[in-house]
């Protein structure tokens, strides 16, 4: 199951995993998963909104959004789009790219949140999907092992 925010205005389906979806309202970014939702997040952008979320009131909105996700676990910003998008300009923006490529440098540096360049929608919801995925697995192998780790203390308790 993965949770998709509410807000998220074209969401993934991701039925070429057969995962299911529910919506909710996030606290952060646009997928999570149940149980987590405080702790994993993934924001997803097409190009266009992430240079738009580089400029004017949508910036300060955008670094709200990775200053929660700093927080988290495991929080990333999924691109459909490469970098080479971005270095040549290939959104609608007065924007340099320059200054877009430097904007998104120093939120990975002042956030500690990666940007995923996934190349196109169909890479960020294979990225989201798998990133989502890896999380649950370690979160499942720590149990086990905190598990095994109580376990082995109780039985060292006993006579």
């Amino acid at each position: 199951m993965i949770l998709v925010d509410s807000r998220e205005q074209r969401p993934f389906s991701f039925a070429k995993y057969k995962a299911t979806t529910e919506v909710v309202t996030l606290p952060c970014g646009d997928y999570s998963l149940p149980g987590f939702q405080d702790r994993v997040g993934i924001e997803r952008k097409e190009l266009n909104d992430l240079v738009g979320c580089l400029m004017g009131e949508g910036r300060e909105r955008f670094e709200r959004e990775l200053a929660r996700g700093r927080a988290y676990d495991l929080f990333a910003v999924v691109v459909e789009a490469t970098l080479a998008d971005v270095a040549h300009g290939r959104y609608r923006s007065e924007m340099k790219a320059h200054s877009a490529l430097q904007s998104i440098l120093a939120f990975q540096v002042r956030y500690r949140v990666p940007f995923v360049w996934a190349g196109n929608r169909d890479g960020a919801e294979y990225c989201t999907f798998w990133l989502l995925s890896k999380y649950l697995r370690e979160i499942s192998e720590r149990h086990k092992e905190a598990t095994k780790a109580q376990d082995a203390r109780a039985q060292g308790d006993r006579p």
